[in-house]
């Protein structure tokens, strides 16, 4: 569905990332792994379409991201950012129902079919009962909550979420994550995310793509890619694996 061909991506003269061969499909969670600065950020901004590639392809359904209608896009694409800013006194209603933009006409009121999306959105996320309440009110993990909130109000097929799971307290990293694949699963839904937890990762996504030195080192399913070599020599700490005992997924521990 969402495929980069030979990307390279990066800003001005400096180049972050090189020959990037990535390919999401329908109903498929993949998680992005690596060092900090190693370009996830970049990476999901590139495949977006907020960033311009040097060179290589983003396509959707074989269409290049570039040329594609930017509000068509935007119903087909939602991005996920680490951080939501909203500059003004909001309420988290009106926070998601900027996720409707896409569908809106011209001068025209929100319809009914924008409503039961917001509803839905809200219910989704756990956020009903904070609907009125203003959004710079909200803690960091209840704001993240509303930022996916707002992606899916967008109703879109493509899902990018950039670190989702960073202000988020271990119940919520786990809500939330299996939120995601819950939604995955029933919409079919296809999700990319930059993510920090190698555990979480190999628990919730299909797959786990790993960047390192501009590149990517490793690409397949957790039991494939989480191994005490690949791991160590991409993050430089020493670890064991271990097998989760319900999943049966790998599983890292830390070794002082």
């Amino acid at each position: 569905m969402l495929v980069a061909t030979g990307l390279h991506c990066g800003y001005g003269t400096t180049i972050v990332l090189r020959e990037i061969d990535l390919a999401l499909r329908r109903g498929e969670m993949v998680a992005l792994l690596g060092r900090n600065g190693c370009g996830k950020s970049t990476l999901i901004r590139c495949l977006g379409g907020a960033l311009a590639p040097s060179a290589g392809s983003v396509t959707i359904d074989g269409t290049q991201v570039a040329r594609h209608d930017r509000r068509a896009m935007a119903r087909r694409l939602a991005v996920v950012a680490q951080e939501l800013r909203v500059p003004f006194a909001f309420s988290v209603r009106e926070v998601v129902e900027l996720g409707r933009a896409p569908h809106a006409r011209f001068l025209a009121p929100s319809s009914a079919e924008d409503r039961r999306a917001v509803d839905l959105a809200l219910h989704t996320c756990d956020l009903t009962d904070f609907a009125d309440r203003t959004f710079q009110e909200l803690s960091g993990g209840e704001q993240q909550r509303v930022a996916l909130a707002m992606a899916l109000a967008q109703e879109p097929e493509i899902l990018l979420l950039d670190e989702p799971t960073v202000h988020l307290d271990l119940a919520h990293q786990v809500s939330l994550l299996a939120l995601v694949r819950g939604l995955c699963a029933e919409r079919g839904l296809a999700v990319l995310a930059a993510m920090h937890d190698i555990n979480l990762s190999a628990l919730y996504f299909d797959r786990i793509t790993i960047l390192g030195g501009g590149s990517v080192v490793a690409s397949g399913m957790p039991g494939d890619v989480v191994t005490a070599p690949l791991i160590e020599g991409t993050f430089g700490t020493r670890v064991a694996i271990s097998e989760h005992p319900t999943a049966g997924v790998p599983q890292v521990l830390l070794i002082p």
